[in-house]
């Protein structure tokens, strides 16, 4: 009778135990930046049904791949993409070896700061001061000029390293997709080799799991040491179609979680939603003005036109920063 009470008394602590983990559970909340409301809710119902062992929604760990883009998902993208800044530094730094750069565009608007000329280049533009800047150079030699820029590199409007413009938020899904075994990828209109310096140690995303925008390298030997040089010819862009592409080349799934900002997430949104099982389709809708900035369907930088539509036409979600988010950045007071 004494060893039955003892069971009885044992099973009864592991209950209450049991029980006051699974209140601890259900009381913390994962994504603590972002308002209660249907995007969050939807957030964490997705990835509960899709990881909860005997759902009809389970997926196994091995195909639970999310991919994200950067520029004005991860972090913020005005006034032009921060690649473009990075650019537009080394356009100055370099503009005593090139004095025609002073009365020829993009590079005048680059020396002068003419962020508005820039902007309006759009893509073109970007690709001029990109072959002109990145390249002639190895491989090591631009990452170190890279990790030199994003730590001396300030915001023109925060005054802040480029890195602190993460959005909180987002930096809160990413955690909370790998503790529920997701793999995380960035697939990235930008330069692969630009956000490989700095996205492991921002958003814990490593450098084999980054896929952007590339230039072509060619192997050579420089002093008898091997050496990888950046050429100045376009290897591969990832943006719009290219996107679906570079999933399939690089990861080899399909994603089963998607998250972009703009129409040139589209095609990649749409290759996510084709697929077979659960799926979540994400856009970030910059609606915040006052924190961050408000833009879409009329903007040169992070147009968000047909990608909106599709989105509220087929049911995805679509995250409005203003309502859903409760801090944009880190540094914002709580």
């Amino acid at each position: 009778m004494k060893q039955a009470f003892s069971i009885i008394v044992a099973a009864g602590v592991a209950l209450l135990a049991a029980l006051s983990l699974g209140c601890a559970l259900a009381q913390a909340d994962p994504l603590p930046s972002w308002t209660d409301g249907t995007a969050k809710a939807a957030i964490v119902d997705f990835v509960a049904r899709a990881t909860t062992p005997g759902s009809a929604d389970h997926v196994a760990p091995a195909e639970r791949v999310a991919v994200f883009d950067n520029d004005g998902t991860l972090w913020a993208e005005k006034p032009v993409y921060f690649q473009f800044m990075f650019a537009i530094d080394r356009v100055r730094a370099l503009a005593a070896q090139n004095p025609e750069w002073k009365v020829k565009q993009p590079f005048k608007a680059a020396i002068e700061g003419d962020v508005d000329t820039l902007a309006a280049s759009g893509e073109k533009g970007l690709v001029e001061l990109i072959m002109a800047t990145h390249t002639g150079v190895t491989t090591e030699a631009f990452g170190e000029t890279v990790a030199d820029w994003i730590a001396a590199a300030r915001h023109p409007r925060f005054e802040r390293p480029y890195t602190e413009l993460a959005y909180r938020p987002m930096l809160e899904l990413l955690a909370l997709l790998r503790a529920n075994g997701f793999k995380t990828y960035i697939v990235s209109g930008g330069g692969i080799e630009f956000m490989r310096v700095w996205t492991d140690r921002v958003y814990g995303v490593p450098p084999e799991q980054v896929i952007g925008s590339s230039i072509v390298t060619r192997f050579d030997v420089e002093n008898g040491k091997p050496v990888l040089v950046r050429e100045d010819k376009i290897d591969f862009v990832d943006d719009k179609a290219g996107k679906p592409v570079g999933i399939h080349k690089f990861i080899g799934r399909r994603p089963i979680f998607a998250f972009g900002n703009s129409d040139g997430d589209l095609q990649m949104l749409q290759w996510t939603a084709a697929g077979d099982g659960p799926r979540f389709m994400g856009l970030v809708h910059h609606t915040d003005a006052e924190r961050e900035w408000a833009y879409d369907r009329d903007s040169a930088v992070g147009r968000l036109d047909k990608a909106l539509d599709e989105a509220r036409a087929k049911g995805w979600t679509v995250i409005d920063m203003k309502r859903d988010w409760k801090r944009v950045f880190a540094f914002e007071p709580q």
